[in-house]
């Protein structure tokens, strides 16, 4: 299999030798490959259309791919982006570490390469990491618990219950340990509860994000902890698609008082649900703001100018501390979404009937 590995590896790098990989289209128009995770969340559709419409706007040729949450989909993508000719390559990995053989070969080629809102672990091939403050996004939703409680004055106890992302993408953490130093100081206080005891990373996680994932655990927590009429009082969501699955679960399964409910993203359906009462906040991601930055990097790369960033110490990959910039996040609740997302152009109003 290691042979077979390499003899395809090796005639990969011919290929990108044959068709003068770093040196653009046969336009002559720089090109740019961006890898996406997948089409089955709204926000990596959003990204990707964004990045797109930038790239195009600013005079690239552009490779765009969906990988499916499928790993050696994404593999292989990057690795025909490599092979076609691409200038410059914008990954959002599935994994953070799954990416090692064609980072190796975007190396060899001089390809630089911009993680995209999730770092590339073990590699010291990333050249350059733009992303939203992560840990930002989860200390907004621990703080707007600390605030919507009002935890500094009143009494409690609050029964509160966390849903954390993926294992595998390593934004799940830094959105998880933002929330969890927000509200810390409240659980060893006993101002907040956590009824089924699960408060680690690992108990509370969620593979692929899935909102079915998400859902099954929730109903498993609400049967064993609040069929007897216990109230809950905060359900803290790392993201949307996690939210929802909680949000499906209350639905069918919780009769009490309706609990406070973080999320991330503003999707659609989330936005709705905020709308409706349903989901209390989602912290607001613009990925057109990411979309330019990522643009403005990829055209200081291929003029050979400095490239903005605004953290060289934060966000260490196991072998480099990979140079960043952090785009700044807001939360959309139903008092201020108008103003943040219609406003703004990201949504109609006919897309939140």
């Amino acid at each position: 299999m290691k042979k077979l590995v390499s003899v395809l590896l090796s005639v990969a790098m011919v290929a990108v030798l044959l068709t003068g990989c770093g040196g653009g289209s046969a336009s002559g128009a720089k090109k740019v490959g961006v890898s996406m995770p997948t089409k089955d969340l709204q926000r990596w559709n959003q990204d990707g259309a964004n990045m797109e419409k930038e790239l195009k706007a600013a005079g690239y040729e552009v490779d765009l791919q969906f990988a499916a949450n499928d790993v050696q989909q994404q593999l292989s993508q990057v690795e025909n982006m490599i092979s076609n000719g691409c200038d410059v390559l914008v990954i959002a990995a599935i994994e953070g570490s799954s990416l090692g053989e064609a980072l190796d070969m975007a190396k060899k080629a001089n390809i630089p390469v911009i993680a995209y809102d999730r770092l590339i672990m073990n590699s010291d091939a990333v050249s350059y990491y733009a992303t939203f403050d992560n840990y930002k996004v989860g200390t907004v939703q621990g703080q707007y618990v600390v605030d919507t409680l009002d935890l500094d004055n009143a009494a409690g106890p609050f029964n509160i219950e966390f849903t954390a992302g993926d294992p595998g993408d390593n934004n799940a953490g830094f959105f998880f340990n933002g929330a969890m130093d927000a509200v810390k100081k409240y659980i060893d206080e006993g101002k907040l509860n956590v009824v089924s005891g699960q408060k680690t990373f690992e108990e509370v996680a969620t593979p692929t994000w899935g909102t079915d994932v998400a859902q099954s655990r929730a109903e498993n927590i609400l049967s064993s902890f609040y069929a007897d009429g216990t109230e809950l009082d905060v359900w803290l969501c790392s993201n949307d698609s996690t939210a929802l699955g909680v949000e499906n679960a209350l639905a069918a399964n919780y009769k009490g008082k309706y609990p406070i409910i973080t999320g991330q993203d503003c999707d659609i359906e989330n936005t709705k649900n905020m709308i409706a009462g349903k989901q209390s906040m989602s912290v607001f991601k613009d990925t057109r703001t990411l979309a330019s930055q990522v643009v403005k990097m990829v055209g200081q790369i291929l003029s050979n100018q400095t490239v903005d960033v605004n953290d060289t110490t934060t966000y260490d990959n196991g072998v480099k501390v990979v140079p960043s910039f952090l785009c700044e996040p807001v939360f959309a609740d139903a008092n201020n979404y108008k103003q943040i997302l219609i406003e703004s152009g990201y949504y109609t109003e006919d897309q939140l009937k």
